[in-house]
């Protein structure tokens, strides 16, 4: 199965690099697309920074083109934080799309819309609280994954940092990380076999 992860604001990590490997040593071909040109920022400010250069509507441009060469053959879209927030957009989109794994950040969803692929499996990890997803939006936005036709599975981590599952970051939390990364890895596992790949 074809997995394309994008990264946090912080750019391609270390993390991010050992995601993909873990996956790729489970049978999985793993697409990283770097969609900051090789910077890593080394804060929060200057990860801001940089996707405020870039803005949104590029940084979205540049996943979709990423995406294309592989989304035919059926995708599971995943993304942490910043990453998420454009792999929900595409997941969304994409008729094709096996499945949608949200690491730390979700997207608005608007109003009517709808998953092109039916039923869309979601998994999302988050921290609890979350000052970047609080409970109201998490709420509306369960709801309306629900309405476009996700199946969606909310996992919290009460006490852990934003980006949890990154050791190189204050936010870094090893038994949470721990956690999420074996619920996550199921996951994958499972759409992996219904998929038949």
């Amino acid at each position: 199965m074809t997995i394309l992860l994008f990264h946090s604001m912080y750019g391609v990590r270390p993390a991010v690099h050992a995601t993909a490997e873990r996956w790729r040593a489970a049978g999985h071909e793993v697409v990283v697309p770097d969609l900051y040109d090789g910077r890593t920022p080394a804060t929060e400010e200057e990860g801001r920074e940089v996707r405020d250069e870039i803005g949104t509507d590029e940084l979205l441009a540049r996943a979709v083109r990423a995406a294309a060469p592989h989304s035919a053959g059926g995708v599971l879209y995943a993304g942490l934080s910043l990453g998420g927030a454009l792999a929900q957009n595409l997941a969304l989109a994409d008729e094709h799309a096996r499945g949608l794994l949200l690491m730390h950040g979700t997207s608005d969803v608007a109003d009517g819309a709808a998953a092109a692929s039916g039923e869309l499996p979601v998994q999302l990890h988050v921290a609890d609280p979350d000052p970047y997803e609080t409970h109201d939006w998490q709420t509306a936005w369960y709801l309306r994954m629900g309405r476009a036709g996700a199946d969606v599975e909310v996992f919290r981590y009460p006490g852990a940092g934003h980006l949890f599952t990154d050791p190189g970051l204050a936010d870094y939390d090893a038994e949470a990380a721990q956690s999420a990364w074996r619920v996550a890895d199921a996951f994958v596992a499972e759409l992996d076999a219904a998929s038949g790949t």
